[in-house]
Parts: structure tokens; sequence; C-alpha cells
């Protein structure tokens, strides 16, 4: 069911863009074949022999408005620079100015690397040495939403292969530690410390289960700000509780409660980076991340173990063989 939301939401969010661009391009929101009248100040005065010179630009907030047809005004003044070839002449303007919508689109869509809004200066007609009429004409932008998504699309795939690779060397090394610690029998030791805690959390789970130390692990790592460890920790409790579960393509009860408080998110220490940020006055906000993180489990297990007791959520099939009860029924989520 989850696949076919972010289908949908995918189509919509494409669909939506493509009649966002085609109306853009109907009403010519970028002027794309215009250029846009300004007034060059040459503070050195203007030197045909330079390649480069400074300006200032000045641009008409009523001759902008009527340009663009917006009601966004330019600044009275840009600092920028002249730059002359053989062909022509090409107005920059400085890095990071503060121009107004389209212009900041337009800077985005043609220089995303060096953030400078440039186009090729048309009709230099000079009033003077240091003063001068032109026109500028922008690169044309069209399907700036599409592009957007499709720049993000790669983004984020981007950034999906390099977590993934980072979490090889921490998958590898902290389920390499717990298959030492289950061979030397630490798993099954745990196991049985804390499963008075976590039974009635869990009761679907047979005594003396691997689950119920990794489990303890998982949770423990988390309350120590330990997210690093605490995701192999998590992946490896939830593959233990598959090895109990009828029916694999539905997450039974014990499965939902660990997936729940695990988006709780029980945080007894604060998190690095906002220690880092924050320094010593992170000590103000100790007690109010445990107050809040714990209510957060308590509602959590709450809204767990009542949705499972729904008939909706309710599932058919026979519990598991525990060491407890064999014949109590299952109620998974």
């Amino acid at each position: 069911m989850l696949n076919y939301i972010w289908a949908g939401l995918i189509i919509f969010s494409l669909v939506f863009a493509a009649v966002s661009d085609v109306r853009d391009l109907t009403r010519d929101t970028y002027r794309n074949s215009d250029p846009l009248p300004v007034t060059l100040v040459f503070p050195e005065g203007y030197r045909p022999e330079a390649r480069h010179q400074p300006v200032v630009v000045r641009i008409d907030p009523a001759t902008y408005r009527a340009f663009y047809r917006t009601e966004n005004v330019p600044d009275s003044a840009y600092a920028g620079e002249l730059v002359q070839f053989r062909t022509g002449r090409e107005l920059r303007f400085a890095k990071d100015a503060d121009v107004p919508e389209p212009l900041a689109t337009i800077r985005r869509v043609t220089s995303p690397r060096e953030n400078d809004l440039r186009g090729t200066l048309q009709a230099l007609t000079f009033v003077s040495d240091s003063l001068a009429t032109a026109a500028v004409l922008f690169a044309p932008v069209r399907f700036v939403r599409l592009q957007a998504i499709t720049d993000a699309a790669f983004e984020f795939a981007r950034t999906a292969v390099t977590l993934a690779l980072g979490l090889i060397g921490l998958l590898a090394l902290w389920l390499g530690l717990l298959r030492i610690a289950e061979a030397a029998g630490l798993v099954q030791h745990l196991a049985r410390w804390t499963r008075p805690l976590l039974r009635p959390l869990f009761p679907d789970v047979p005594r003396d289960h691997p689950a119920f130390a990794l489990i303890t692990l998982n949770l423990t790592a988390n309350m120590l700000g330990l997210g690093n460890a605490a995701t192999p920790l998590g992946i490896k409790a939830m593959e233990e509780l598959q090895k109990l579960n009828p029916r694999p393509d539905t997450a039974t009860n014990a499965m939902v409660m660990l997936l729940a408080m695990n988006t709780a998110s029980v945080q007894l220490v604060p998190p690095v980076l906002l220690m880092a940020i924050m320094g010593s006055a992170i000590n103000e906000l100790i007690l109010p991340i445990i107050l809040v993180t714990l209510a957060s489990l308590v509602v959590a297990i709450v809204a767990a173990k009542l949705l499972g007791r729904l008939p909706a959520y309710r599932r058919t099939d026979p519990m598991l063989a525990s060491n407890d009860d064999p014949k109590q029924p299952e109620t998974d989520a």
C-alpha cells in the first residue's frame, strides 16, 4: 500500500510541475527572448580595451514590474562586472546578489555553481564616459519545476548510496561483535536477564529467545544516543523476530512494538550534534528531553497495544509456541 502512495505522490508532483511549467511558458514568465533594460555606471570610466571592468547595474523599478509583470522590485543598484569578448559583451551581477523573482530563479537555473546572474549585453549606448544604457538578454529558462524534481531525485539517490556505503562498515562491525557474543553465550544470558522487563511488552516471543537480548541492545543504544550502533542491532532484532513470524508478509505484534519503541526514540543522553551546537547550554534541555522521550515511549507502547486488539489489525493465526503459555491466541498487528 505504501508503494502505491509513493507512486501516487510522485505522479501528482510530476503532473503539477508539468502544468506549472506549461503555464510559465504560455505566460512567458521569464521573458526568454526579450532583453531587460538596464543602466550601467562605470566607477572607473569605460575602458574599451579592458576585458573585465567593474560596473554598477541599475534597474528602474517601474520598468522591471512592467517587464516581468510582477510586484517585486529590485534594489536601487547592484555591483557587477562587464566582460568583453571578441564576439560580444556579457554582464555579470555580483555573486549572491539579492535579486528579486524571477531573476532569482533565472540565476539558480542558469548559474547554479557560480550563483551570479549573467546575460548577454545588447544595445550598449553611452551617455557619457561613465554612464550607459543597455539591455540584458538572459539565458532561456524552461521547465523549472520538472528540472527541480529531476535534480532532487538524483540528489536523494546520491544520498541513499552514500548512506548505504557508510552503513556497510557499521553493520559489519556490530554484527561481527554480535556473532562473537552469541558464540560466547552472552546473548543468551542477556536474554534471561532482560526477560522480566520485556516479557509484558513482547508476550509472543518464546522464553530465552535471542530476540530479547537484541531488543535490549537496540533500545540501550538508542537511549545512549548511539544511533549508528542502534541501526544494525535493530535490523538483527527484526531478523530474529521474523524467524518467529508464520506470515512473512505481515508484521507481528512484537515487530510492531519494537518499531514503535524505536520511533519513540527514548533519549537519555542528548544527541552529539546538539551538544556540539549548544555546548554547556545543553544541560538546560536534558530534563525536557528525558520527559518528552518517556512520554513518546508511553504513547508508542499504548498505541501498539491498543491497535493490536482492534479487529481491523487482529490476525486469526494461532500464536507461535511459547514456553509460558503455548495455547494463548496471538493477535498480530
